[in-house]
């Protein structure tokens, strides 16, 4: 008898040391993880929710704004709006995550600021090219299948990136053009 109270003494002991240690940094860890999944899906859900609720509106009233021009700058919009918001909580979690496994935080974020500077100066021209293709998309200057002369080239737009428009002139050459270098472009599919 003794010998089975013993037995299940030890086996709680260890059941107990079992539990403190999953209490601790383990089950926080989890819980973090968790939150940033529900975070996640909860905010992906709801940019698509509004994107397409934005899509299906007509801002701009008229026979030269398609609908279907308005839905492909919501689904640009929306994209970029999932991928910042998930970049956003994997950072905040990996940060916490950090900090449970005793990492000192403070240096890093510092460290993280200066790295960051550096590579804000040294990706200059993607941010200006990013910034230039959402406020083309914001103002609806060009789409796919408009007629347009941008630069020395004139011809039909192929696709529309945040990034990058091509474009196909009269000769079949397709141009890749960055949006941060465009000054000027000319629609002739618009009419005024």
């Amino acid at each position: 008898m003794n010998a089975q109270f013993d037995l299940a003494a030890s086996f709680t002991d260890r059941t107990q040391k079992v539990w403190d240690w999953f209490s601790g940094s383990p089950l926080h860890i989890l819980v973090i993880v968790i939150v940033a999944v529900i975070a996640q899906r909860i905010g992906r859900r709801a940019i698509t929710r509004a994107m397409n609720r934005l899509a299906s509106v007509d801002l701009v009233h008229g026979p030269g704004h398609p609908i279907a021009r308005q839905k492909e700058r919501a689904k640009t919009t929306g994209t970029v709006l999932t991928s910042t918001l998930n970049a956003v909580i994997w950072v905040i979690a990996l940060g916490m995550i950090l900090g449970e496994f005793g990492l000192n935080l403070g240096p890093l974020i510092a460290s993280a600021g200066v790295i960051g500077i550096a590579f804000g100066l040294g990706a200059q021209t993607i941010v200006r090219d990013v910034l230039a293709g959402l406020f083309m998309l914001i103002e609806d200057q060009y789409g796919v299948g408009d007629r347009i002369e941008v630069l020395e080239i004139s011809g039909k737009v192929e696709r529309v990136g945040l990034r990058i428009t091509t474009v196909r002139d009269e000769a079949g050459t397709l141009w890749y053009l960055r949006n941060g270098e465009i000054m000027k472009v000319g629609n002739r599919s618009q009419s005024g």
